[in-house]
């Protein structure tokens, strides 16, 4: 006997996303120029969030499996550029795969900084697979909080 599920619209897109994802891969696998068209294009963007906290400015890339010797952080006018590569292990051959979600090949990510930075300044450290930038904010960027006047008559309304 069987159950009745859900109709879940994201299983469908999930779905619908694979197949297209399929016909895509089948489509260039067949191309005579593959190798040439991998070389060109990046094979996948790692997760990225940039924030400031503290006066600093900081970039996380998540790059699990990417050896920190395969990646390259350089500072290009007020751009922070970060490239790489992951290369793909060789203890299961192609044919074998089942599934596979996981981006290998090159990488780069160009993101703005905030305009007075020092790139002397700017630090970087792998630690767990997420690659850290940060970069001291010049004190006219750091913030500052700026008070909020009120007029005489919008006071006695928000008071009441």
């Amino acid at each position: 006997m069987t159950s009745l599920m859900p109709w879940s619209p994201f299983r469908e897109l999930t779905s619908w996303h694979r197949d297209i994802d399929e016909l895509f891969n089948r489509l260039i696998s067949n191309f005579p120029f593959e190798r040439e068209i991998e070389e060109m294009v990046p094979g996948w963007l790692p997760a990225a969030e940039s924030f400031t906290k503290d006066g600093m400015h900081t970039v996380r890339l998540d790059l699990p499996g990417v050896d920190p010797k395969d990646m390259d952080v350089s500072v290009v006018d007020n751009t922070l550029i970060i490239s790489g590569q992951r290369t793909r292990s060789e203890e299961v051959k192609e044919k074998d795969y089942r599934y596979r979600e996981t981006g290998y090949g090159r990488f780069e990510r160009r993101l703005a900084l905030p305009r007075g930075v020092d790139g002397n300044k700017i630090k970087a450290n792998y630690r767990n697979g997420v690659l850290e930038v940060s970069t001291p904010l010049p004190v006219e960027l750091a913030g500052k909080k700026i008070p909020i006047q009120i007029e005489e008559g919008q006071a006695k309304k928000l008071a009441a």
